[in-house]
């Protein structure tokens, strides 16, 4: 008797290039709908759910950008000197200023009627008074009509929108909200996230002394930095903690994680083929997609549905499931608050290292910028190796099968510019 000839195995999906599953992910990001009014003081990393329109324009009138005399240029020219004939402090408001007479002012004041141009009190040289009690000043350095005046809305102009919907709001842009008198600001709600884990083999810190850890037992890293990460990124973070690795309390973590949250977010056991308890769980409760994406580290990636909340699971580990949160889980979680621009920003540099066997698939090199200015490489790129994230400022994104030489051009994207 023949033996019968095995199944021929299922021929592999091809790897989805990362700007696809970028794609596919933002897709699935619908805006949250709920707003809040927060204070301005509160409102830093906050995103704006409508645009900031002034009421009034910045400055509101012609003032003085120096410490000196406001005068006019025409009476600098006709005489020796000019008579001070007010004094106009900040929070004050002089009168018209006289023919043949400059008024004393200061920074922030306003400038009045009829006079052309701020002269530095440095530029001036005050004569004794005289013995009608008058003041006089020798200007030293003849004005530009013009000169140290801060016009009248020059800064904001009034109607105009100061602050657009869907930006993320600053240190400055908090400033800019206060000049135009705004005490409250109205913002996109945060994005409720749970943060679990699943792996009877984690521990952690603290639980476990060093010296005690079991045969094949590992701290829990993963949890620290990206619960951090969430919180850079203006999200209200349940830490569901360790879960044990059954299926009954994996559906039950899930099932009730998705009834007050907006995104479930787990590390670990999302591979093609690994035995875990994630997917089984999540495709019981909702939908999953398992994505291969091209890019290393982090080929393991998972985006889907548990009752009304999203699903994500990063790979287990640690430097993949950074990398993977800052160039996926980072543009889907500020596109969740109604960010309109979620790209990240990468700068051209060059090499100081060689790179001479590249990997077809897309990489992200942890690097860091040295004293020329080049980027330099850690020595250790393995997906295991956290120690490569902290020595590094940033990584490069290295196309597929792109070898680089010192001296190449390489696009550097700052870990500034994927971790807030």
């Amino acid at each position: 008797m023949t033996a019968a000839t095995p199944p021929a195995a299922a021929p592999r999906a091809p790897l989805k290039p990362l700007d696809n599953a970028l794609e596919e992910l933002l897709a699935f990001a619908t805006p949250l709908a709920k707003r809040e009014v927060v204070s301005t003081f509160d409102a830093d990393g906050r995103v704006l759910a409508q645009d900031v329109v002034s009421a009034l324009q910045v400055p509101p009138q012609d003032n003085s950008s120096m410490d000196g005399y406001a005068l006019r240029c025409a009476d600098v020219a006709a005489a020796d000197s000019l008579v001070v004939s007010q004094r106009i402090p900040a929070g004050s408001h002089g009168q018209p200023l006289l023919p043949g007479t400059a008024a004393r002012i200061f920074t922030g004041a306003p400038v009045p009627a009829g006079a052309e141009a701020i002269v530095m009190q440095e530029d001036c040289e005050v004569l004794p008074a005289g013995d009608d009690g008058t003041t006089r000043i020798v200007v030293k350095q003849p004005p530009q009509p013009g000169q140290w005046i801060r016009r009248a809305g020059e800064d904001v102009t009034q109607g105009a929108v100061v602050l657009s919907q869907g930006s993320r709001l600053t240190p400055a842009a908090l400033g800019l909200a206060a000049s135009i008198g705004l005490a409250q600001l109205q913002v996109v709600a945060r994005p409720r996230v749970a943060l679990f884990s699943t792996g009877d083999e984690l521990v952690m810190p603290g639980d476990v002394p060093p010296e005690q850890m079991p045969p094949g037992a590992i701290y829990n890293s993963n949890r620290f930095f990206l619960r951090a990460l969430l919180l850079r990124l203006g999200c209200e973070v349940t830490d569901m903690g360790i879960v044990p690795d059954r299926l009954e309390a994996t559906v039950a973590a899930l099932r009730d994680a998705s009834q007050h949250h907006d995104l479930i977010l787990t590390s670990g056991g999302v591979s093609v083929g690994e035995e875990d308890h994630i997917k089984p769980a999540v495709q019981s409760l909702g939908m999953l997609n398992l994505w291969q994406i091209a890019m290393k580290p982090g080929k393991p990636f998972a985006y889907g549905k548990v009752g009304n909340a999203h699903f994500i699971g990063l790979p287990g580990n640690p430097v993949s499931s950074f990398v993977t949160f800052m160039l996926l889980v980072r543009p889907f979680l500020l596109k969740l608050q109604g960010v309109s621009d979620v790209a990240h920003k990468s700068i051209a540099l060059s090499a100081d290292f060689t790179w001479a066997r590249p990997d077809k698939r897309r990489e992200f090199l942890r690097v860091r910028r040295n004293a020329a200015g080049n980027v330099e490489l850690f020595a250790n790129q393995s997906s295991g190796v956290l120690t490569s994230a902290v020595w590094g400022d940033g990584v490069v994104d290295n196309p597929s099968g792109q070898a680089i030489a010192p001296g190449d051009l390489v696009r550097y994207i700052p870990f500034t510019e994927l971790q807030s």
